[in-house]
């Protein structure tokens, strides 16, 4: 038997254990995807959790004493080394639980050595080792990396792309963010059917194909931003994400995608081309937002040099305001629910955006040249007369 005994960053630790609970779910009938698995070894300490679907692993520098595992709730590791009051903790098994100290405190966390043991399944073994079966903890494997992209630009291509999937589970295929590698680029689309958005990275690789949850890139994508590249591993109906000191592993989504749609929809042929600072539209469209009504209903016109943003609701009121614009080729009013349209200006901030309104209710695309996204928002149906 081994009995794992290291000492570790408190911070670092911290940081881990709360990404960990922050990344996988906390509902499941087993109590093992409640747990992380610490396994002290030559690398230093790493933590496992999976949530059945999700497998998350984070390692965390430290000095190792004794080599070994201790299967632990996640929650109370997180809890327990969050606010810790010193530069350094200890971990080590006693008997049934696993001790963390520090100067002046102790705290003990009971060791999960038995329970959520698959029934019909061989137990791990029992007593007081930080010994785990691997075959026993059910975490995925990392599957080989496909390509590895620039962490900061990854990070800002799936965070945008990530909120316009939908986030009704009834249509699974529209909860996913479609990542395809052509070769040259890296391809990020996603859609809830009332917009869409699509980035390219640039990347080059052979080319793959994966239908990801929107909600773990989007949980994910600070992470990636601090990273200064990120794997992309894609193997059959398992996707996952590596950086320096982590990795998560998803099944996909599965689905097709309905692409020949979708690159109808990105051919855009404009009436009317609008550019003008996103921020301060933004600023416009969520002031506008508090007279746009239960449907969240405004108005874009577009004038001279200008751009009128305006709502109205017989109960709350009305408002009208003038965002300095260049406007060329034309002349166009369109009504947007006020919630994506926000949405899709916050995904270029700090840029001069670009309004490509098409004729009648197609789509409008916003986009620049150098962020390499375009955010598309169908307009919403003229309203009815009084």
């Amino acid at each position: 038997m081994s009995f794992l005994d290291v000492t570790v960053a408190a911070r670092a630790l911290a940081d881990a254990a709360a990404l960990a609970v922050r990344l996988l779910t906390a509902r499941s009938p087993q109590p093992v995807h409640a747990a992380v698995l610490l396994d002290g070894g030559e690398a230093g300490l790493t933590l496992t959790a999976t949530d059945g679907s999700l497998t998350v692993r984070l390692d965390v520098a430290a000095t190792v004493h004794t080599p070994g595992r201790a299967l632990v709730s996640r929650r109370g590791l997180a809890d327990t080394v969050g606010g810790l009051p010193s530069p350094e903790a200890r971990l080590a098994v006693e008997g049934a639980r696993l001790a963390v100290t520090v100067p002046g405190a102790r705290f003990a966390l009971p060791i999960l050595a038995e329970a959520g043991s698959p029934a019909g399944a061989a137990s791990p073994p029992s007593g007081p080792t930080s010994r785990v079966a691997d075959a026993w903890f059910p975490a995925a494997s990392l599957p080989p990396e496909s390509v590895r992209v620039d962490g900061p630009s990854l990070r800002a291509a799936a965070a945008a792309v990530a909120g316009a999937a939908s986030r009704e589970h009834a249509l699974p295929i529209f909860t996913g963010v479609r990542i395809r590698a052509t070769g040259e680029a890296l391809t990020l689309l996603a859609t809830d059917r009332y917009r869409l958005a699509a980035a390219t990275v640039p990347a080059a690789c052979a080319p793959f194909e994966a239908l990801v949850p929107a909600a773990l890139l989007a949980r994910i994508a600070p992470v990636l931003g601090r990273a200064e590249s990120v794997g992309l591993h894609a193997s059959g109906d398992r996707f996952a994400l590596s950086w320096p000191g982590g990795s998560v592993v998803t099944p996909t989504l599965g689905d097709a995608y309905p692409d020949a749609q979708f690159d109808r929809l990105l051919d855009v042929a404009p009436e009317c081309v609008v550019e003008l600072e996103a921020g301060t539209l933004a600023a416009a469209v969520e002031r506008a937002a508090a007279y746009a009504g239960e449907h969240g209903r405004l108005t874009l016109q577009t004038v001279e040099g200008a751009v009128l943003v305006r709502a109205a609701d017989p109960l709350r009121g009305e408002s009208e305001e003038t965002v300095k614009a260049a406007v060329r080729a034309g002349r166009a009013t369109r009504a947007y629910q006020a919630r994506l349209l926000a949405d899709a200006l916050h995904a270029f901030p700090g840029e001069t955006v670009t309004l490509h309104i098409q004729p009648a209710l197609r789509a409008t695309e916003l986009t620049t040249p150098a962020s390499g996204l375009r955010y598309l928002i169908v307009p919403m149906r003229p309203a009815e007369p009084a």
